[in-house]
């Protein structure tokens, strides 16, 4: 590692609302080292890269790189010096290539033209430059979420990134994926490129960082040598306490048959078979894990089990009731609850109070609601009681769900599809994105409804959660099932990542388990 190449001193930033985001926040990197960023979320993690990337300002505070004082005013202007973000959620156009993608905004002409060939060889060169496997013609929409990730990094290097940003990097990747990323990450460092790691899997931290720096509540706990703290230590630094992310859960007891789906085949708007055929069921009392890469067939299986699409070939079944032509509604009221993958599209509406979001489903009952007027006293005890009981970090339930940190949001989530003690729960991507402390928080509730004999459907790209939760387990692959498992404890990570990269599949044979 060289001397510190940037270092951001004094940064405070408060939003208008009042929200202190970031209080007097020092943090500094070296040349060609690579740092981690952790911290829960509201920690402030993503404000101050924000304010580092240009796409914020701060009220305080000052950055300096290569010892001179900066101030980027957007994203163009820190790109120009060098320093370039890749964000959690890719931002490549999928209808074109992965070379017109790389040089969108400073694309190559001949006369007036789109210079094709200069864009593909420019990709081709940098790809080869860096490690980084890439086909430069390929449409972004038929690449693989692995080689998009490669995209985006690549795109940040087309503009001259010394210094990369990266925002949950491994997020959807497998475990393949990841170790190959891994190892591009390690050579662009001895390429003397200096990387800004966030996440919120600390054994990839432990794996891959030089150093850490730990947020907490808008300030920084401290900066050091990852050789030097363990996993445990580090939660315990993030989070203020002891943080425990082994789910412990009694032996499984299954039911009846709660969920039946029945060779259900899914042709999408590019006329492409999403889903072909597939066919499982989940019962009382268990949680049925589905594992994938992005892309692979779980969006529409949720999709068409919550009435989000409708059901073009085979059936699903609920309690033994077709949901064919059912409203969202309709399936809400056989007992079904959906924790959705976008909280903020589907989970919440974000201008509205906590009080308004956990209440949502429950107007119309009559213990809330008469044929005149609510009923304010029983509305209000119990929203309170839901803050208190799903530990929602807010001012009060009359909040704006806007104003909580992405933790908390999901709690609001889970508050209103858990209390009701639903005999079925859709659970899609439940602790995407969000610190430790919450993630530990709402596995337990999850196992907790289990064991009163909710029926689980899981879907998350956390392999480490998927495993961990799961009592039986699915595995996707182009839209149908490679692989089935009775037991999800006699799995590993690397093993299911074959699967889900299609380098393994079960026997027609062992697959039909699934619906027995």
């Amino acid at each position: 590692m060289g001397k510190e190449v940037l270092a951001m001193k004094g940064i405070t930033k408060v939003y208008p609302n009042g929200i202190v985001a970031n209080k007097d926040i020092s943090f500094s990197i070296d040349e060609g080292e690579i740092h981690a960023l952790v911290g829960e979320n509201g920690a402030g993690k993503s404000t101050l890269m924000k304010i580092l990337f240009g796409l914020e300002k701060a009220q305080e505070g000052k950055v300096f790189l290569r010892e001179q004082e900066v101030i980027f005013t957007n994203p163009q202007h820190a790109i120009e010096h060098g320093v370039g973000m890749v964000h959690q959620h890719f931002m490549l156009v999928p209808s074109l290539t992965v070379a017109e993608n790389m040089v969108l905004g400073v694309e190559p002409k001949k006369g007036l033209r789109f210079d094709t060939k200069t864009a593909e060889e420019q990709t081709a060169n940098l790809s080869k430059q860096y490690s980084f496997e890439v086909d430069p013609a390929a449409k972004v929409s038929d690449i693989s979420v692995g080689t998009k990730q490669k995209v985006e990094i690549l795109k940040a290097l087309f503009r001259g990134a010394k210094i990369l940003i990266l925002d949950e990097p491994t997020a959807v990747l497998t475990p393949q994926e990841t170790k190959e990323l891994f190892k591009q990450l390690k050579f662009l460092k001895e390429k003397g490129h200096t990387i800004i790691f966030i996440s919120h899997k600390l054994n990839e931290v432990k794996e891959l960082c030089d150093r850490l720096t730990v947020m907490r509540r808008g300030t920084t706990i401290g900066t050091y040598q990852v050789s030097e703290v363990s996993e445990e230590d580090i939660s315990r630094l993030m989070v203020g306490r002891d943080v425990i992310l082994k789910v412990n859960k009694k032996p499984v007891a299954p039911g009846k048959n709660i969920l039946n789906v029945k060779g259900i085949t899914y042709v999408n708007e590019f006329g492409k078979n999403s889903l072909k055929n597939v066919s499982f069921n989940l019962r009382e009392g268990e949680i049925l894990g589905i594992a994938g890469v992005e892309g692979n067939g779980q969006r529409e299986i949720v999709d068409l089990v919550t009435g989000l699409q409708k059901i073009q070939h085979g059936d699903v079944e609920i309690k033994g009731e077709s949901i064919r032509g059912k409203s969202i509604r309709d399936i809400r009221d056989l007992g079904t609850s959906h924790v959705p993958e976008d909280r903020m599209v589907y989970g919440v509406a974000e201008t509205e109070s906590v009080k308004a979001n956990v209440m949502s489903y429950k107007y119309s009952d009559s213990k809330y609601t008469n044929k005149v007027m609510q009923n304010s006293k029983e509305i209000n005890a119990l929203a309170d009681r839901l803050v208190v009981d799903y530990l929602i970090k807010c001012n009060n339930a009359d909040q704006p769900v806007k104003m909580l940190s992405g933790g908390n949001i999901q709690k609001v989530v889970v508050a209103r599809e858990f209390f009701v003690e639903p005999d079925f729960i859709i659970c899609d991507q439940p602790t995407r994105g969000i610190d430790v402390g919450a993630i530990e928080f709402i596995r337990k509730e999850l196992v907790a409804l289990r064991e009163k004999g909710t029926a689980v459907l899981l879907n998350s790209a956390d392999l480490n959660e998927v495993l961990e939760l799961s009592d039986r387990l699915i595995v996707m692959h182009e839209g149908e099932i490679a692989a089935f498992f009775e037991d999800a404890s006699k799995i590993t990570e690397e093993e299911l990542g074959l699967y889900m990269l299609g380098l393994k599949k079960q026997s027609a044979e062992e697959i039909g388990r699934a619906v027995q």
